[in-house]
């Protein structure tokens, strides 16, 4: 097989992230990927980190967005209006379009602990109100890269000839990124994308610049048209190094958030608020605790 020739990105900005809580949803968080400003993440909206036991995140709606959540420890049980119901463990990702609208809930299992990252993607205005769907994307049904000190695990989108088993409405590159000390790996990504990496545990050396756990990457999109490369190497000599990497062209319109609503008008806000009052969203689902 003939190696790409690709151009190596470069890192624009890195952001540390914002610890706060408790709340009264959970007993920790943090704010990762802020929406302060959209013209700089977008097609990525918000990522946050929470740890939590009780009571976690009970019934609430979404519309116009597509999430993605990463158990990083514990067990997350979740439920949602379209009647599913489940738990997933350490390494498994939940996928969820959120669409024309749903109602779902959060919670750690038995109410012991969980540990969560979630990431907010933005949908094209044509696509706000699509069809609402989830997938449960287990960790042993994602698509695995390995060699010499390096697992990737492939989760949307390709890397090379594997293709990760989740489906888009927006095309998103996703990868989850093991690195023993000294291990590189440089995920090939279209031009055109904007891509993060954020580092999860260990250090690591994203295109020659130093990045620490807590802290996200960015590379901006490139005014070039071969293939791009981000090269990751495991800094930490004492652990393995994990990172998230994900990547996906900026959709460049209009962004309006609600709460829980991301629309492309305020009036479309508006509206989603009125839909939900007025159970458009189906009612709040009374399922029992697993």
């Amino acid at each position: 097989m003939t190696t790409p020739v690709t151009v190596a990105r470069h890192v624009d900005r890195v952001r540390t992230k914002a610890m706060g809580g408790p709340t009264e949803q959970v007993d920790k968080n943090a704010l990762i990927i802020a929406p302060d400003d959209v013209r700089k993440t977008d097609p990525f909206l918000l990522m946050a980190e929470d740890w939590f036991s009780e009571p976690g995140f009970e019934w609430h709606p979404h519309r116009g967005i597509e999430t993605v959540t990463v158990v990083l420890d514990g067990v997350l049980e979740h439920g949602d209006s379209l009647g599913h119901a489940g738990a997933l463990e350490p390494g498994d990702i939940q996928w969820m379009t959120a669409g024309s609208g749903i109602i779902h809930r959060e919670l750690a299992f038995r109410n012991e602990h969980a540990h969560t990252l979630q990431l907010w993607l933005n949908l094209p205005t044509d696509k706000r109100m699509v069809q609402t769907r989830y997938q449960d994307v287990r960790q042993e049904n994602q698509a695995k890269i390995e060699a010499p000190g390096v697992l990737v695990r492939v989760v949307s989108g390709a890397a090379g000839e594997v293709s990760g088993p989740a489906e888009n409405h927006w095309p998103i590159t996703g990868l989850m990124v093991t690195l023993e000390p000294g291990s590189t790996y440089a995920p090939v990504l279209a031009p055109e994308d904007r891509a993060f990496a954020y580092v999860i545990e260990g250090k690591a050396t994203i295109a020659g610049q130093p990045v620490a756990a807590g802290q996200v990457a960015w590379s901006d999109p490139m005014n070039v048209t071969e293939p791009t490369s981000l090269e990751l190497t495991g800094a930490d000599p004492e652990q393995r190094t994990t990172v998230m990497v994900f990547s996906g062209k900026p959709i460049r319109e209009s962004i309006v958030f609600g709460g829980p609503f991301v629309m492309s008008t305020r009036a479309e806000v508006e509206q989603a608020y009125v839909d939900f009052r007025r159970g458009k969203f189906g009612p709040i689902p009374r399922l029992a605790r697993l």
